[in-house]
């Protein structure tokens, strides 16, 4: 029988007073395997009291202690991996290689946690101004919330969001995606396993209604926001209006430029990669590439003949390539993005519709999807697909594919596959993208760099991961101090400058 499940608020999981739930399913069957509450106005505002509660204590415990309980989480995770991949796959539809990816990302954030207390240092000068010295110290703010999607269960709520957060001394409330709570609700108990105090780390699942009471208030002091780029923007406006910090991680349309010097079997086998992997559900998917002319048609039947071999099937099955989309709705918006390509007149190379997989008849599988001939006015070739669709647009040289690429409104990532070191070069410097790949198709940087996107994929001031994350979890406290000697100690007269000239 499908459960009810409960919340996490001050280190229990509590049962919602709510009446509505959530339909949760597991997108490689399409089976109902539970139900996720819709927590009330009054259970948020008791998470964020739960938070607001622990601060006090949480914030005043040394840097190297919350270390070490962030080095037991990393042991947690690592001791229940297998637990975390499943219960991923089976809520997010990631096969399994990439749902343990999904794990293993949410590890590498909380060993970066783990050195707070070097990267959490100020800065400190003697005599700044003589006899001044001047110490810069970086303090936590308060109650934090991040707002999850549903795409990566533990990387996002449990990678990017919670360990520098909660290690910096602040404390959370996590709005877990209501569509994939699994893991997130799983992984705050190791967090109270390895001895986190309660309040600290908590998580809702809620509706957009009961957002809007994070948003508004006092007591939280910095939004996270990984989503949509409308629905970020809206975050960001409302959430900057009640003086609030936010950092909102948004959607994307990432291009590589191939150039006619490239490997075309080796490219397009990193172009699959990062195009198809997680069912195109990541924000650093690569969704359109613009071929040079040149090698356009070798590269588009190389890429049919790769696409076509990758085997789609259920999560849970350590065989399968390319899994499920991770929800119903979603699913229907992804095929009928395709049929809008058709009608729009691209050329469609391989089809991923009508996809079905022998005894998982119900899931919710598209299969590699490759559009030739895709144009800037066509809806495929402007907006974010998010489903494993690649789009082919094709360009005369260098010059013509950057501006290509630069003329669409998201930046989050961006690529050239070439082996001459000049266009290499070239494109580093001009693409508008903020993670930039020279022959890598996803060029997510190791977390201590940020994850950095631009333009309409991203609104706020720092970003998640890296000495980002630091700062924005943290604000700067600059203590000047001056001692008195024997001859100042009766001095009566003082600079309107006082140490500051």
């Amino acid at each position: 029988m499908a459960e009810k499940l409960k919340y996490f608020v001050n280190g229990e999981y509590v049962e919602s007073k709510t009446d509505k739930y959530y339909e949760l399913h597991n997108p490689s069957t399409g089976e109902v395997t539970g139900y996720a509450p819709n927590c009330t106005a009054d259970e948020v505002n008791a998470a964020i009291a739960a938070a607001k509660a622990a601060y006090p204590g949480w914030s005043a415990t040394p840097a190297i202690k919350r270390s070490q309980i962030l080095y037991k989480v990393r042991d947690l995770l690592i001791e229940h991996m297998e637990e975390l991949t499943r219960l991923v796959a089976e809520e997010n539809g990631k096969v399994w290689a990439e749902a343990e990816g999904d794990v293993l990302k949410a590890k590498e954030g909380t060993e970066l946690a783990t050195q707070v207390p070097s990267l959490m240092m100020g800065e400190s000068i003697m005599d700044a101004s003589k006899g001044y010295d001047t110490v810069k110290y970086r303090e936590s703010m308060g109650v934090f919330a991040g707002i999850v999607p549903v795409n990566f269960p533990a990387m996002i709520p449990f990678g990017w969001m919670t360990p520098v957060c909660v290690a910096t001394g602040n404390t959370i409330v996590l709005k877990a995606a209501s569509l994939t709570p699994r893991t997130a609700l799983r992984i705050a108990a190791l967090y109270k396993e390895a001895g986190m105090p309660d309040g600290v780390v908590n998580v809702v699942t809620c509706s957009r209604k009961e957002i809007d009471v994070i948003l508004e208030h006092p007591d939280v002091k910095g939004i996270t926001f990984v989503g949509s780029t409308p629905v970020g923007k809206l975050i960001y406006e409302k959430a900057a209006k009640n003086g609030k910090r936010v950092q909102c991680l948004c959607q994307a349309k990432n291009h590589a430029l191939v150039m006619s010097d490239t490997p075309i079997e080796r490219t397009v086998a990193g172009v699959i990669n990062s195009a198809f992997g997680c069912a195109g559900q990541r924000c650093m998917a690569l969704s359109c590439c613009v071929v040079e002319e040149a090698i356009a048609d070798k590269f588009v039947a190389e890429l049919k003949k790769q696409a076509a071999n990758i085997k789609v099937g259920p999560a849970v099955d350590k065989t399968s390539k390319l899994g499920p989309i991770t929800y119903e709705k979603h699913y229907h918006e992804v095929l009928a993005d395709i049929d809008k390509g058709v009608r729009e007149g691209a050329q469609l190379v391989l089809d991923g519709r009508n996809c079905v997989v022998e005894g998982f008849e119900n899931g919710y599988y598209v299969g590699p999807t490759v559009f030739d001939h895709v144009t800037e006015d066509m809806t495929i070739g402007r907006d974010e697909v998010f489903g494993p669709v690649l789009s082919i647009k094709r360009c005369k040289d260098f010059k013509e594919g950057l501006a290509i690429m630069n003329a669409n409104p998201y930046a989050n990532g961006s690529v050239i596959f070439t082996q001459n070191g000049y266009f290499a070069r070239e494109f580093v410097r001009h693409t508008d993208g903020g993670m930039v790949g020279v022959n890598v198709g996803i060029p997510v940087p190791i977390g201590f760099f940020p994850f950095a996107g631009h333009k309409n994929s991203f609104f706020g001031d720092l970003h998640c991961l890296g000495k980002d994350a630091y700062r924005f979890f943290t604000e700067s406290k600059c203590v000047t101090t001056r001692w008195f000697d024997e001859e100042e100690k009766t001095n009566t007269t003082v600079s309107t400058w006082d140490g500051t000239i």
